[in-house]
């Protein structure tokens, strides 16, 4: 059934058909992506280690913003048209500053040899309340309702530039450049720590690696996946009612895909990998089910090291 709310091509409504099944199943896919990385982050205590709660964080927010994306293709004005609108904003929002935050972790990992854990619950006050303040905005001045072939912030390029594509460019640039610094003073790092060996210096390089590995794709996934729908944006802003249909279909297919490319890389990093072999899901789910007091597993543990943490546990118990 063709839907004839669509403003973009109002003249050949089947395309928005189009759009919404593309986007629909890219958001399906974000979906079930992120429950699998919840599902591996909760089954095995992943969530123990800051870094991988910030992966967690993450997860739970494109978990969410994916869910706009699957949401009723009824674009009528009305007040489920502004609730849509107003729960892609609030959590394209959470999304955007989560990995803000992961890319502020990554930098004082790499210059200053800090873990930020200590900023945690500031962290996650960011990323309520700024994404919180900002959906809001729109409804003082009724600026939600039809939105091309979805529900979000109508024909309106000052309040679109304002709520969104201001901030999303500028936090773009900053992580752009942010990471080209990172690149920059791991490879002067790399050449400093070759030719010597030196116990404290390995160690500090082992530390690193292990807070840094985990995180650095996630920030890169989301630059990636924001580049065509913030030309399509741009292409609109210069000529609001010559929608161009491949850029729409372009930037609805990438828009909702970072879940699910998040849970690609999540999925083949090797250390989860080895998690997910079948006797170490069976040994996780017993020991969820049986509910025993057992020692967390160490992020880069192996099966059999987790088995010998365990024994030794054992061991220590009286008698």
């Amino acid at each position: 059934m063709s839907n004839s709310s669509c403003s973009g091509f109002s003249d050949k409504p089947h395309l928005c058909d189009v759009i919404i099944a593309v986007r629909k199943t890219s958001g399906s896919l974000s979906f079930v992506g992120c429950l699998f990385m919840i599902f591996v982050l909760w089954l095995f205590k992943r969530y123990v280690v800051f870094a991988q709660r910030l992966i967690l964080y993450l997860s739970f927010a494109a978990l969410f913003d994916s869910i706009a994306y699957l949401m009723s293709s009824d674009i009528d004005d009305g007040r489920m048209c502004n609730f849509q609108g107003w729960w892609l904003t609030f959590f394209d929002w959470m999304v955007l500053l989560c990995v803000s935050c992961l890319t502020f972790n990554l930098f004082m990992n790499v210059i200053y040899q800090t873990v930020t854990q200590k900023y945690e619950w500031l962290y996650i006050g960011i990323c309520i309340a700024i994404p919180l303040i900002v959906s809001c905005l729109p409804f003082f001045g009724d600026r939600y309702g039809p939105a091309g072939a979805w529900c979000w912030i109508v024909e309106d390029i000052g309040w679109r530039i304002g709520i969104w594509y201001g901030p999303l460019f500028i936090i773009i640039a900053v992580m752009i450049v942010t990471y080209g610094y990172i690149i920059y003073t791991l490879s002067r790092k790399a050449s400093s720590w070759e030719g010597t060996y030196d116990p404290d210096t390995e160690r500090q390089h082992r530390l690193l690696k292990e807070d840094i590995k985990p995180l650095r794709v996630y920030p890169l996934i989301y630059l990636a996946v924001s580049i065509l729908p913030l030309i399509n944006r741009i292409q609109n802003a210069f000529s609001p009612d010559n929608h161009v249909f491949i850029l729409v279909l372009l930037a609805s297919i990438c828009s909702p895909l970072h879940g699910a490319l998040n849970a690609v890389v999540f999925g083949m990093d090797k250390e989860t990998l080895q998690k997910l072999r079948p006797r170490e899901i069976k040994l996780a789910l017993f020991n969820r089910q049986s509910r025993q007091t057992v020692r967390e597993y160490p992020y880069y543990a192996t099966f059999g090291n987790a088995m010998e943490v365990l024994m030794s546990d054992s061991e220590e118990e009286p008698g």
